[in-house]
């Protein structure tokens, strides 16, 4: 069984959602080695389908660092075949979800390795080896945390309301289930506790549904209010609208102004101590300050490896600023 050493103490940890979290991620380990960087995934979208256990966020963090994603989906895998998708649908079977024959033997051989036993972050360490990866991605618990989405048509979890009803329904709340049960991983709790830490940086993730799951863990969010490290979120907002996915929108039916400002304010000053916005939004900096929360103004897009590189080491050094 695959384990952390004992001496694995990282100098920056960052905290992930899916594709655009993986994105700053896959810039952050361009400019950080492996054993400087802890990558902590969302498993609050985990779900069972066709009776296997899915990891959709810790599956596009590792797809997309070891460099098989799919670029034009912008989930599963690049050159993926679909024939048991297709045949699952023509005997009548759920076809809602779509798992290309590929990514289902992850899924297979997850499942399988959790049935006798072995934790979620060993198996997820262990496909890290498997996809030719030195850095090492983690769940936040080996314990269950399901995000459920309390909608105008009822509750419905992640995966039913993000991709069986297309974000569609009117968001009025959000929980996430088994969250204060949950146990945070022991060295993820030590290198929160470790004087090396230069950083905590939270990716560019939906704050309600990728990074809030990681923050309901236990004593999580005590941790990092906690900690003596600088933090920082790249925000996932430019004006109005969010890189990717149903962000924007459900701050707008939350009752949320959507914008960078709503962002650093929805973490606070408790949480964070600086954020990335856009330079376009450079109007909000003095609004946020007035939160006591740092800003650095940046383009913020990800278009290209080029721009993934250029904002991972503007946010390492944003960062490093904040610890003189």
């Amino acid at each position: 069984m695959m384990t952390i050493s004992k001496e694995f103490t990282p100098s920056h940890i960052v905290l992930s959602g899916g594709v655009g979290g993986a994105k700053l991620v896959q810039g952050l380990t361009a400019c950080l080695d492996a054993e400087q960087l802890m990558i902590i995934g969302n498993i609050g979208d985990d779900f069972e389908h066709w009776g296997f256990h899915i990891s959709p966020d810790l599956d596009t963090l590792l797809y997309t660092l070891s460099g098989v994603s799919n670029q034009a989906l912008g989930w599963g895998r690049e050159g993926d075949t679909w024939a048991v998708l297709e045949e699952v649908s023509r005997l009548g079977g759920d076809a809602w979800f779509q798992l290309g024959d590929r990514d289902l033997a992850v899924h297979i051989e997850r499942s399988s390795r959790l049935r006798r036993g072995e934790s979620l972050s060993a198996i997820t360490m262990s496909f890290c080896r498997g996809f030719g990866l030195e850095y090492n991605i983690l769940p936040p618990s080996d314990d269950c945390v399901r995000t459920v989405v309390t909608t105008k048509v009822g509750d419905l979890d992640f995966q039913e309301y993000f991709v069986r009803h297309k974000c569609e329904p009117a968001v009025v709340g959000i929980s996430y289930d088994g969250g204060e049960k949950a146990r945070l991983l022991p060295f993820i709790e030590s290198a929160l506790h470790n004087p090396s830490l230069r950083a905590v940086i939270i990716s560019p993730s939906n704050p309600f549904l990728s990074v809030a799951p990681i923050l309901a863990i236990s004593n999580f969010r005590e941790l990092l209010t906690n900690c003596d490290a600088p933090r920082i979120v790249i925000s996932p907002m430019i004006g109005a609208k969010a890189f990717k996915g149903p962000t924007a929108k459900i701050m707008g039916e939350l009752g949320y102004e959507m914008s960078s400002f709503a962002v650093a304010a929805y973490y606070s000053s408790n949480l964070i101590d600086g954020i990335v916005i856009d330079v376009t939004d450079s109007v909000l900096a003095p609004r946020i300050e007035a939160l006591g929360i740092k800003t650095f103004m940046t383009d913020i897009s990800m278009n290209s490896l080029k721009d993934k590189k250029r904002l991972a080491k503007q946010a390492i050094q944003f960062s490093e600023s904040l610890l003189e």
